[in-house]
């Protein structure tokens, strides 16, 4: 079995990319879960402050890899003026028009969002560290930017799989 160069970087781009941010999505979630004061000692808090940067940082990368090269390398052939393009057969059919039109523009503008809210909440946590555990609002509100821009990103990664489905970047 061999893959295209198109079908190697929507493989990199979806697959893989993707597959680390739901993995670092994953890890983070539980590092955030394991900082409430009730279930820290003293032994583990650097470890697990160690183990919360780590998700959060590989999620900051991870969504910042997937949107990159969505936008850069993926997105063009998408958009290819020539009638076999994705964008082209989308278009033409009626029933298929409104994927291109809310699914693509999701994914060209809204998606951004979510490794802007990563890096946000990476660098806040890199930022206070172990001081997290004594702020209980600001790791809430840091987990509800994460779990943002989990949303923001699956729901993109929806819109890519099943508009793939239909018109693969080929």
């Amino acid at each position: 079995m061999s893959l295209t160069d198109r079908e190697t970087w929507g493989l990199i781009h979806g697959m893989v990319l993707g597959a680390a941010f739901l993995l670092a999505f994953g890890g983070g979630v539980a590092g955030f879960w394991s900082l409430k004061p009730e279930l820290v000692t003293a032994a583990g808090v650097v470890e697990r402050i160690r183990r919360l940067k780590v998700g959060v940082v590989a999620m900051a990368v991870a969504a910042w890899g997937t949107v990159l090269t969505g936008t850069w390398v993926v997105y063009p052939w998408y958009r290819s003026p020539a009638k076999t393009s994705p964008k082209s057969i989308l278009v033409a059919d009626e029933s298929t028009a409104q994927w291109h039109e809310f699914g693509m523009e999701w994914k060209e503008h809204i998606a951004w969002l979510s490794p802007i809210l990563a890096t946000v909440v990476a660098f806040v946590v890199v930022y206070l560290g172990t001081q997290l555990i004594r702020h209980d609002n600001v790791r809430r509100m840091l987990l509800t930017l994460f779990v943002i821009a989990f949303g923001i990103a699956a729901v993109a990664g929806l819109f890519g799989a099943l508009i793939t489905k239909v018109a693969p970047v080929l």
